[in-house]
């Protein structure tokens, strides 16, 4: 009988597609230039104002503290309560203004020199290269084999990276719980829960974040970086690598003729500086947070070539066809959108800044008493009761004059004085009674007013509603 033959089993050709780009760790070049200068400016503005806030005082407390507890803001001798949160409105819409009138005129300026991934990012890199070394010496350690003086070098790091990174939790809850009450439960550690809880949240995430994630936050987590693209023209200022000048690109060699070749040297320092590890070569993307570093390292070699600097620069899609040169490059940021932008963002700040200076130091609200509208009292005039919270938002204590108007023969059982604390607010039932038949039944408008007995412009004049049976 025959036997069939059996076919050769198939090759499975089949490649498994990843849906991830495999991560490469970058290990950036120092580079030393006018950007890298300015971005140690912020970090170094930004990071002294953040850690030393809480420790500067404005008479007996705490100079800003946005105290939850208490339900009170206090930002040097400006005091907001919730009722404020109009305010918190106008700071948010201006940082939304602010970010788009600096990306319509030079991009990611805030991504490349004061978003706090960028600027704990540097610090971080800065303590790993004082520790592990520049760039070669830090990849050579990674690629040797665990060892006592490795070993050292990496417990280091992380030590002084755990440390500073606890410390900067430690600082972002002290704008929260005042400074000095943390500073005496520090030895005992006896913090409350919620305060462990984002000392070490804070904490963790920026070790996470600026010690391990680094680029990865920028490329794939901020969504600043996916919608960029439509705040820009082609007059923005952006960094651009000029292929006029730089192409064809080749490394020099000695007894060659190289007049054929552009001025970049092909030595890829641009892309060993850049922290999101791109090659600004192939033109502008995504992952570019604009912050300068493969300009300045450009620019160290081009002084060395004796070239003129600006083959990687700060420049427009305009200037860089040619359409106006370099000394044209200024007149065409201040264009129609760059202009509304800040005559936009100009007239929200200075309505803001009329607001803040002519705000008065009072707030007063009205509840009625909901058990009893309208009732008759033994003199036979009807009564209404409220609770009435007056908020003293300044600096000094004060005592305030409540009366009452609206109705003809409306009063207050008695002459009421207030004496409220300074940032303090207190609540007082007050009774209020009408002549009986004065009014027709229903609901009638009347008016507190609240005065302070030393400066009369600190009042308010609040509405509510009168009830006759």
């Amino acid at each position: 009988m025959n036997q069939p033959v059996s076919s050769p089993p198939v090759a499975n050709t089949e490649q498994p597609v990843s849906l991830y780009e495999k991560h490469k760790k970058i290990y950036v070049r120092s580079v030393q230039g006018k950007w890298a200068t300015w971005r140690w400016i912020l970090v170094w503005g930004t990071q002294l104002l953040f850690y030393s806030l809480p420790w500067l005082t404005w008479g007996d407390r705490q100079a800003v503290l946005f105290h939850l507890v208490q339900r009170k803001f206090y930002i040097f001798g400006l005091v907001l309560w919730p009722q404020d949160i109009f305010y918190l409105t106008i700071l948010l819409i201006l940082s939304a203004y602010s970010l788009f009138l600096f990306t319509a005129v030079a991009g990611r300026l805030f991504c490349g020199y004061a978003c706090p991934q960028t600027v704990y990012t540097e610090i971080f890199q800065w303590i790993e290269a004082r520790i592990e070394g520049e760039r070669p010496a830090r990849m050579k350690l990674d690629k040797q084999p665990m060892n006592a003086r490795k070993l050292g070098l990496k417990s280091a790091k992380h030590l002084i990276w755990l440390l500073f990174s606890l410390w900067t939790g430690f600082t972002l809850v002290c704008y929260f719980t005042p400074v000095r009450e943390m500073m005496a439960n520090l030895p005992t550690f006896s913090f409350g829960g919620w305060e462990i809880f984002w000392l070490f949240f804070y904490g963790g995430f920026t070790y996470l974040m600026a010690g391990f994630m680094r680029e990865q936050v920028c490329k794939y987590m901020c969504p600043y970086a996916r919608f960029q693209s439509v705040m820009f023209d082609p007059d923005t200022l952006i960094i651009s690598y000029d292929q006029k000048r730089g192409e064809p690109r080749g490394i020099r060699k000695k007894g060659k003729d190289a007049s054929a070749l552009g001025d970049c040297v092909d030595c890829d320092i641009c892309v060993q500086a850049c922290p999101t590890g791109i090659d600004i070569r192939r033109g502008l993307q995504y992952e570019c947070i604009g912050c300068g570093a493969c300009i300045d390292g450009c620019d160290e070699v081009m002084d060395k070539l004796g070239k003129p600097r600006g083959l990687v620069c700060y420049t427009s899609e305009n200037a860089l066809a040619g359409k106006y040169g370099r000394t044209g490059l200024m007149s065409h940021i201040l264009r129609p959108r760059v202009v509304i932008y800040s005559v936009i963002l100009l007239a929200i700040a200075t309505a803001a800044g009329w607001s803040l200076a002519t705000r008065v130091p009072l707030r007063a609200d009205l509840l009625r008493d909901r058990a009893t509208l309208a009732r008759e009292a033994e003199d036979g005039r009807i009564e209404n009761v409220y609770t009435l919270k007056v908020m003293n938002v300044s600096e000094k204590e004060r005592v305030f004059r409540v009366s009452v108007s609206g109705l003809e023969g409306i009063a207050l059982i008695s002459d009421l004085l207030l004496n409220v604390g300074a940032a303090e607010n207190k609540d007082v039932s007050v009774s209020v009674r009408v002549p009986y038949g004065i009014a027709p039944k229903g609901a009638h408008k009347i008016w507190f007013d609240v005065v302070a007995t030393d400066d009369p412009t600190v009042a308010v004049h609040e509405k509510t509603t009168f009830m006759m049976p």
